[in-house]
């Protein structure tokens, strides 16, 4: 006779094989066992390896209490990031929380960009709208020499980024309160790097269950998407020492506009990268060495 997933197996517990497959049939979609697999070897604080090996091992108890609501939480759209507490990016782990976004992948090609156009000497670098800190973190992690600034209007999402550099012992990152430039009021760097909210009002992504759990004003400026990408890269000349170089993310759809942008307000050698999806996706820009008083 089969047991319902809400029943209570305090003694002989369910197999793990079980669990995955009631986690796959509830979370459906293509991915639903590979994500079912992940699922489970979190809410159990065990790997994929384990979970595969032993296929047999019964979980019962609280442990089994857990693993079901993480099942039914994730059926309802709740990010397997925020039960987990935490995602890889760069090879780094990284905690998140419902105050920041669930870093990405393709984000992972701003850092790449940046370090690439950084080269290997002493830099002063801003992450502007930092979140979880994972861009500053990836690039703090791979330049120990370079100096690292951080901004965020949001203090909660500053507390989870000042929490991760502490874990990961990166304590040569400068957090600041405030809103894009503004606590940079008399800074240079050589480099600015962001990746903002930029989907638009009425796109229908933001409809998407997991999407809704993730702070709005984080993945939509409102409009058109590009309000926050504009106000970065009409101040960028004015924190940027001449040479420097600004590295956006953006939407697949928005390349052009942001180059437009960035070569309206005087950078050259503006190009884009794509993400791991082949999507365009980041976009960098430079500022000529000769740039003297832009306002």
């Amino acid at each position: 006779m089969g047991v319902g997933m809400g029943e209570t197996l305090a003694d002989e517990g369910v197999t793990l094989a079980l669990l995955v497959d009631r986690a796959a049939a509830a979370l459906g979609g293509v991915d639903a066992r590979r994500e079912a697999e992940a699922l489970v070897a979190a809410a159990l604080h065990i790997g994929r390896a384990t979970l595969l090996a032993h296929p047999e091992r019964r979980i019962a108890g609280e442990a089994l209490a857990r693993v079901q609501d993480w099942i039914g939480r994730r059926a309802r759209g709740e990010p397997l990031a925020y039960l987990a507490g935490e995602r890889e990016f760069w090879s780094l782990p990284i905690r998140v929380t419902p105050a920041v976004l669930v870093p990405r992948p393709e984000t992972e090609e701003l850092v790449a960009c940046a370090l690439a156009l950084g080269g290997d000497g002493e830099r002063a670098i801003v992450d502007l709208g930092t979140g979880s800190g994972c861009i500053a973190l990836a690039i703090a992690h791979e330049r120990p020499h370079w100096r690292v600034t951080a901004t965020d209007a949001s203090r909660a999402a500053l507390g989870v980024a000042r929490a991760n550099a502490a874990a990961l012992g990166l304590d040569h990152i400068e957090f600041l309160h405030g809103d894009w430039y503004a606590p940079l009021t008399g800074r240079h760097f050589d480099l600015v790097v962001s990746n903002p909210p930029y989907v638009a009002e009425d796109d229908a992504a933001l409809d998407d269950l997991a999407l809704r759990h993730e702070p709005r004003g984080a993945l939509t400026p409102g409009g058109d998407g590009l309000a926050a990408l504009r106000q970065i890269i009409d101040g960028a000349p004015r924190v940027l020492r001449p040479g420097g170089w600004i590295v956006l993310e953006h939407g697949a759809d928005q390349a052009r506009d942001v180059a437009a942008l960035l070569v309206a307000r005087g950078f050259t050698h503006v190009r884009c990268a794509p993400d791991l999806a082949g999507h365009e996706r980041v976009t960098s820009g430079g500022l000529p060495s000769n740039t003297t008083g832009l306002p």
